[in-house]
Order: structure tokens, then C-alpha cells, then sequence
């Protein structure tokens, strides 16, 4: 009885939902006392009008609110419902009592009656929540079925229309707008009245009435074991017989339960198509029209025989149950669906802010080195002035100047060698631009290389200003031997000037990579917006890109400016390499 009450409440909330003129959701009392009395005449339950003022004793003038009448509806009329009464009867009450106040029949193409079942057809589809609506999905099963039973052709691009359409506004219909819609002919077109109201008839037999199969066959008597031809209506728990199909003069019912069977038996007396439905009391011996028909009507009791021993409901309720569950479990998919795409567009938008932080402070990096290259141009300038009057300090430093511009030399060949890295970095990212995901971690290895550069760039200068301090304090040291080493002043002056053109080509060879990092980066977004999947351009590459594994995590030295770019290891090993082609190219001379 618990789906049989939902569909109970639908019906007494339209007629409920009329009384409320002013659509406050509130009734009078003594309209409340009416329709309490027709509900409890037409479900045959017994009427307490004792127990209606008792309910609403606090509130005798003013009207009642739907809540307020539901508990009184549950207690005193539904919960006393049995399966005694005429459904159709309690329908066509609650019926009577709305549709007057809601639709105007005469612009319709169907009749009152034919009204009365799309009414009952929608109460049976539509959710269940209130204000009662019939969603875009249940409307396209009900059409489909009305089609079929005219006779028609579904028209799927006509519904798509509409469906959009619907979307626009509301994504769903009411009892009354689905009522014209059909009533219209929207979907029917071609189609004349009583071809429409036979296929809604049709469907409400099929969906309301639970008429699985109906149609004429021959039957055996009992008595006098004569063929009679009669209309058969199979129901969930029945099967009945009439006279003929307009259902006003019933010979029988064939009782179904779960002890039932149906066989199929050779042909006999010049009857063909026969079969037999075994009950628990008696046996009925059936002739079909033909073969096929035989095995419809066949297949069709054996199927409701196996519903009845499996205690589910009609295939009808099932298969709205059904859909049901499908439409949750897709919008429980959606709304997942949809968290899962939020969360990546926020990740998204948390690295593309990463993207423009790293980038803001590697511009902060350039204008914090030009800031470095003026300081040092100018620091210059000031030894420049200072090597004309200290010029005696220059012999005690000379060795110092040597090892270091040794040192500068060494250094200038590992920074050599790191421009060739990148070179070759950069030649891997061209081979691998197909692979967005690989290209990305490539492009932050890149970008930290160039970070390491600029450190180095700024430990150069820092070093060369050093020199330039040291060089200072061996000047002012050294007054008496400023006459005699004017020459190798002069000589420093010129090692000095070579040092700092070197500096100057690091420097285009660092906006070079600089251009080449850029040019790099647009053929990575060009690359990322070409790329189809790439996990299959992981598979095609593999084995053909070599990913740019991160260095020994070993210890580093510090600098002033933060890590050197090696390690002491790397560095007593570059120190040795060098000073071997050092031996070697003396012994060479």
C-alpha cells in the first residue's frame, strides 16, 4: 500500500490544491469536512466527522493548512483504506473537484474523459515531491506510448525541438499543460479524435489499469464444454473475460497466484493455437487467433505467474521505479562529474597563477641583475680613479690576480658548458613537443637552469667586485712602486677590459637563452593545443625522449647568493681537469 498511498496523495493534493483559491496553502474548514467525506465515501472508509473537529479543535474559524490536514488524512482516512473500493471511482472525485478550476476543455481535441486519464497517466509518472511535475524524461516515455498505440511514427527531431524549448523555461509541465500539450495535437498531427482517444485509452489501460495484454480468443466451457469467443484482459493478479472489448458485461475472472501455470496443448476438436492456464481449483483451455498471438498471451502470463512468485510489482511500476533510480544515479554521476571538473579548473587556475609567480619573480631576477650591472659599471668607474693614485698595491696582488683570473677563466668554460647544456636541452624539447605533460616538466627544469645562471651571473660580479677591493687596498699599499709598475698597470687595465668583454658576451649569451627560453615556451603552448592525448604520445615517444633527470642531492656550497651551481666534489674535479690542460698546454709551448 505504500506506493498506492504516494499515488493517493497525488490525486487529494490536486483536489486540495483547487479548494485553495487564493493559493495560500491554506483550505476552510468546512470545505476540509467535504472533501473528507466524499474521500471516506468513495474508499469506503468510515466517516468521523467527531474526529475532524477534534483534530482542528484550536482553530475553528480560520482556515487549515495543508499540513495541518495531513496528519488528520494519514490517521483517520488513509490508514483505513483496503483494496474494497474503485481506484477509477476515487480518481474520478478528486478529478471532478480541480479540473474545472485549471483547464478549458473547449480549444481541445479530446474529450472530458480523455482528459480524466492523461490526468491519471500523470499522476502515475510524475515525482514525487510537490508542487506535482512531470519531467522532460517521463514525457517522451508517454508520447512514445501514445504513438505506438495510434499506429504512428515517433518523431524524435519534433520532441528534440520541444525538449529545447522546455529547457528555456521550466524543464518540466504541470498536470494541466500536459493535458494541452496532447490536447493540442502537437505530437499527433494527421491524426484524427477518436484515433487519439483510442491511444490514450490505450495507455491508460496499460499504465493505469495494469492491463498487461487484452484481445479475443476462444475459450471452453466447463459445463457444456463449448467454444465461445470472448475478450480477454490480462491484469497483474487476473485475468478476465467479457463478452465483448467495450467491458460491460464480464463472464469470469481467471485468478492468478503463484501455484498457477500456463502449457501450451496440441491441436484438438478443429481448434488450433491452443493453450492451457492451470489454477489451483480449475483449468482453462484457450484458442488464439494464431501462433504468434499464442505465444504473446502465453509469454505474457508466464511473465506475470513469475512476478506474482517473486512478490515484485506490475512491469509497468517496476520500469518507472527503474528510471527512476537511473535519473538519481546519473544525477549523482553528474554532480560528481561536475565537483571533479570544478576541482581541476581550480588546480588549473592555481598553476597558471604559479606559471604568473614564477615568471613576475624571474622578472624581478632580470631588473634585480640590471639593477647589479649599473652598480658595477659605476664601482668601475670608481676604481678606475683609484688605480691612478694607488697604483702600489698592484705588484703585492699581482699573484691574486692571476689565480683568479685563472679562476674566471675556469668558471667561463663551465658556463660555456652550461649554454651547450641548454643548447642540447633545447634540441630534447624540439623532439618532444608532441608530449605536453614531459614539455611542462622540461620547461621547469629549463627555468630553473636559467635561475642558476642568473645566481652564477650575480656571484661573478659579486667576485669581481671583490677583486676590485682587493686591487684597491694592494694599490694603497704599494706608493713607492707606482713609477715602475704604470706599465703593468696598464697590462691589468687591459686583462681587466678583456674581463669585462667577457662578462659582456655572458651577458648577450644570456638574453640569447633568455629569446630562446620564450621562443621555447610559445612552441610549448602551440604544442599543448595540438596534443590529442597524451598518453598515447607517451607510448609513441617511449624509449625516443629521455626525461632530464634532477642532479646529485648531495652537499652544496653556499654562497652569499644562496647554493652554487656545484657541488665541492664537481668543483675539485673541474679545478683538476683544468689545471691538467693547463700542464699540458705549457709543456706543449
Amino acid at each position: 500500500m505504500g506506493l498506492l498511498r504516494d499515488e493517493f496523495l497525488k490525486s487529494i493534493w490536486h483536489a486540495f490544491t483547487a479548494l485553495d483559491v487564493d493559493q495560500s496553502g491554506k483550505v476552510s474548514k468546512s470545505q476540509l469536512k467535504v472533501l473528507s467525506h466524499n474521500l471516506c465515501t468513495v474508499m469506503k472508509v468510515p466517516h468521523d466527522p467527531v474526529a475532524l473537529e477534534e483534530h482542528f479543535k484550536d482553530d475553528d474559524e480560520g482556515p487549515v493548512s495543508n499540513q495541518g490536514y495531513m496528519p488528520y488524512l494519514n490517521r483517520f482516512i488513509l490508514d483505513k483504506v483496503r483494496d474494497n473500493f474503485d481506484i477509477l471511482e476515487f480518481n474520478n472525485v478528486c478529478w471532478t473537484l480541480c479540473f474545472k478550476k485549471n483547464i478549458n476543455m473547449s480549444h481541445l481535441l479530446i474529450s472530458n474523459d480523455d482528459a480524466f486519464k492523461v490526468w491519471c497517466i500523470f499522476n502515475f509518472l510524475s515525482e514525487d515531491r510537490y508542487p506535482l511535475v512531470i519531467i522532460t524524461e517521463e514525457i517522451e516515455y508517454f508520447l512514445r506510448k501514445l504513438m505506438e498505440a495510434m499506429g504512428g511514427i515517433w518523431n524524435q527531431e519534433r520532441f528534440d525541438d520541444y525538449k529545447l524549448m522546455l529547457n528555456r523555461k521550466q524543464q518540466c509541465l504541470s498536470a494541466w499543460e500536459l493535458i494541452e500539450l496532447v490536447g493540442m495535437g502537437h505530437f499527433s498531427k494527421g491524426m484524427n479524435r477518436q484515433t487519439l482517444s483510442m491511444g490514450i485509452s490505450e495507455v491508460f489501460q496499460e499504465l493505469i489499469l495494469d492491463v498487461l495484454r487484452q484481445g479475443y480468443m476462444m475459450k471452453k466451457g466447463h459445463k457444456r464444454k463449448n467454444w465461445t469467443e470472448r475478450w480477454f484482459v490480462l491484469g497483474p493478479n487476473s485475468m478476465s473475460y467479457y463478452v465483448s472489448e467495450d467491458l460491460t458485461d464480464k463472464k469470469g475472472d481467471i485468478l492468478l497466484d503463484r501455484n498457477c501455470c500456463v502449457e501450451s496443448l496440441p491441436d484438438k476438436e478443429g481448434k488450433k493455437c491452443l493453450f492451457i492456464v492451470k489454477c489451483s481449483d480449475k483449468s482453462f483451455e484457450i484458442s488464439a487467433s494464431d501462433k504468434k498471438r499464442k505465444q504473446e498471451w502465453i509469454q505474457a502470463i508466464q511473465t506475470c505467474i513469475q512476478l506474482l512468485r517473486l512478490g515484485l510489482p506490475s512491469p509497468h511500476r517496476e520500469a518507472r521505479l527503474r528510471r527512476r533510480e537511473l535519473r538519481q544515479k546519473q544525477q549523482a554521476e553528474q554532480g560528481e562529474l561536475e565537483e571533479r571538473m570544478r576541482l581541476l579548473q581550480i588546480a588549473n587556475e592555481n598553476k597558471h597563477r604559479q606559471l604568473e609567480s614564477m615568471t613576475k619573480k624571474l622578472e624581478e631576477a632580470v631588473a634585480t641583475a640590471t639593477l647589479e650591472e649599473q652598480r658595477r659599471k659605476q664601482t668601475q668607474t670608481d676604481l678606475q680613479d683609484r688605480y691612478r693614485t694607488d697604483l702600489e698595491r698592484e705588484k703585492m696582488v699581482r699573484q691574486q690576480m692571476e689565480e683568479q683570473v685563472a679562476q674566471k677563466s675556469s668558471e667561463l668554460e663551465q658556463y660555456l658548458q652550461r649554454v651547450r647544456e641548454l643548447e642540447d636541452m633545447y634540441h630534447r624539447l624540439e623532439d618532444a613537443l608532441e608530449d605536453e605533460r614531459q614539455a611542462r616538466q622540461d620547461e621547469e627544469t629549463m627555468r630553473k637552469l636559467q635561475t642558476r645562471l642568473l645566481e652564477e651571473e650575480s656571484a661573478k660580479r659579486a667576485e669581481l667586485e671583490q677583486i676590485h677591493l682587493q686591487q684597491q687596498r694592494a694599490i694603497s699599499q704599494t706608493q713607492a712602486e707606482k713609477q715602475e709598475l704604470e706599465s703593468d698597470r696598464l697590462a691589468k687595465e687591459m686583462a681587466l677590459q678583456a674581463a669585462m668583454l667577457q662578462l659582456e658576451s655572458l651577458e648577450r649569451e644570456r638574453h640569447g637563452a633568455l629569446e630562446q627560453y620564450e621562443e621555447v615556451r610559445m612552441k610549448l603552448e602551440q604544442a599543448a593545443n595540438k596534443t590529442k592525448s597524451w598518453k598515447d604520445m607517451v607510448a609513441k615517444h617511449e624509449g625516443l625522449v629521455r626525461l632530464i633527470q634532477p642532479g646529485d642531492k648531495g652537499p652544496q656550497r653556499m654562497t652569499n647568493w644562496g647554493p652554487a651551481a656545484f657541488t665541492d666534489t664537481e668543483l675539485d674535479l673541474r679545478k683538476k681537469s683544468w689545471q691538467e690542460r693547463k700542464n699540458h698546454n705549457q709543456s706543449a709551448q
